[in-house]
């Protein structure tokens, strides 16, 4: 059968004449090459709650161990004097001397990810579903973020009148840095660096990943 002949029967008979047209998205091997941790955002770039609210959203559709659903999330933006977190929080522990982030670089918009029910293997199952899967929507809206797993527990919790202990802290906004991904043996050093102003992230071939 010729090349597009379904398509084009399609649009004679319920198009009415009318282009017919495909709407594609960004594939998964784009949005995982794009999803990088960022460490600097544009400042002119406010990130507003309701689209915290669609990345937070993602968890009313993955997999969630035993289906337990425990995962609470608090969402702070600039309007919530987001500035108060970035004296909790560490970032670029692998460059301590850059002192990151670069002044006027800081993240303003911030998802505190915290667990209604004790921490267990099960929890940290759903948490590392979760911040994948919500750094994924930024990345379709975008965005940027980082996942933090270097912050004072107790400060963040009651400077933010959360009810429960926080697990991890994603950030959030518009990226200010450019990255790029370099292939490395099984054997070879991991640690990220900056070349030339450029984020560079090492990752091990899948040949050396493979048993």
């Amino acid at each position: 059968m010729a090349d597009g002949y379904l398509e084009k029967r399609y649009d004679e008979v319920f198009g009415q004449g009318k282009k017919v047209v495909k709407h594609v998205g960004k594939s998964l091997d784009t949005l995982l090459e794009k999803n990088r941790s960022c460490r600097g955002y544009q400042k002119d770039y406010i990130v507003r709650r309701d689209m915290l609210e669609r990345i937070v959203k993602v968890n009313t559709r993955i997999a969630s161990a035993c289906n337990q659903q425990v995962l609470r999330f608090k969402l702070i933006t600039r309007e919530d004097s987001s500035d108060r977190m970035l004296q909790y929080i560490r970032l670029g522990a692998a460059l301590p001397e850059l002192h990151l982030p670069f002044a006027g670089t800081e993240p303003e918009a911030f998802i505190v990810v915290c667990s209604c029910a004790p921490e267990t293997r099960m929890v940290d199952i759903d948490l590392g579903i979760s911040l994948q899967t919500m750094l994924l929507k930024a990345v379709e809206m975008g965005l940027n973020g980082i996942i933090i797993g270097a912050f004072n527990k107790e400060k963040i919790k009651a400077e933010f009148g959360l009810p429960f202990d926080p697990l991890a802290v994603l950030a959030i906004g518009k990226s200010a840095e450019k990255y790029r991904l370099v292939t490395v043996g099984k054997d070879d050093s991991r640690a990220y660096y900056r070349e030339n102003g450029v984020h560079v992230v090492p990752k091990v071939s899948v040949d050396d990943l493979i048993l």
